[in-house]
């Protein structure tokens, strides 16, 4: 299943760093977070396949969500991460809902079969496609293609329309600016592009000088995190 979607997990940011790069070096599709709060927020608007989980995190630990999600009827595979490798903290876990549990420190490789172990044993279900992102007090319609407030279409320029489209279809990834230059016709400005995102914070952000939903990624370009 090399085109699975897995979720990591983890308050170390260089640990989570490197699974990720490790992970999609071997075909998968990753999204990270660095809490439990921020794993709601991505599982709200993307299904995964898999949830590479710590269970030592400040807040809501790795334990907690799992019996959260599983008293939430999610069923999504979850693989532990922890430092406790004792026998009564592997039963709790997989108690708890866990599939598997892996105790740091780990060989990349063993993380690597046992994620594909999982995937195996796991019925792949088809997601209902998402038809709306939140926006705040927004919403930004997938099929049609249109901004609402209170159910009434909010104006935007065709250009507008353009760039919320492929940042909706991409929705917690970066894209460069040089890459949305090119996608709304605009690649030999592609300062162009920052033009239209000033523009379209006005529309949507409480606060466009701190921007909330259409967020600057340093060094790249930008990306649209609904709620």
């Amino acid at each position: 299943m090399d085109d699975a979607h897995i979720l990591v997990v983890d308050d170390d940011r260089r640990l989570r760093e490197l699974l990720r790069k490790y992970l999609s070096d071997n075909g998968y599709l990753v999204a990270t977070a660095a809490d439990a709060a921020e794993a709601r927020s991505r599982m709200a608007g993307l299904a995964f396949d898999l949830i590479v989980l710590d269970v030592m995190m400040p807040g809501e630990d790795g334990m907690a969500l799992t019996r959260s999600l599983r008293a939430e009827d999610n069923r999504v595979p979850i693989l532990l991460l922890t430092a406790r490798g004792e026998v009564d903290d592997r039963i709790t876990g997989l108690e708890a809902g866990a599939d598997d549990y892996l105790s740091k420190p780990f060989e990349p490789r063993e993380l690597l079969l046992r994620v594909g172990s999982i995937l195996r044993r796991a019925p792949r279900e088809e997601p209902e496609p998402a038809r709306e992102l939140g926006l705040g007090a927004f919403v930004w319609d997938l099929v049609r293609q249109e901004l609402r407030q209170d159910g009434q279409p909010v104006h935007l320029t065709q250009a507008e329309r353009d760039l919320l489209a492929i940042l909706a279809d991409t929705a917690g990834q970066g894209v460069s600016r040089d890459d949305l230059a090119a996608r709304t016709g605009n690649s030999a400005n592609p300062r162009t592009v920052d033009v239209q995102v000033t523009r379209l914070r006005k529309k949507i952000e409480d606060d466009p000088r701190l921007p909330r939903y259409l967020q600057t990624v340093r060094g790249m370009g930008y990306m649209l995190r609904p709620d």
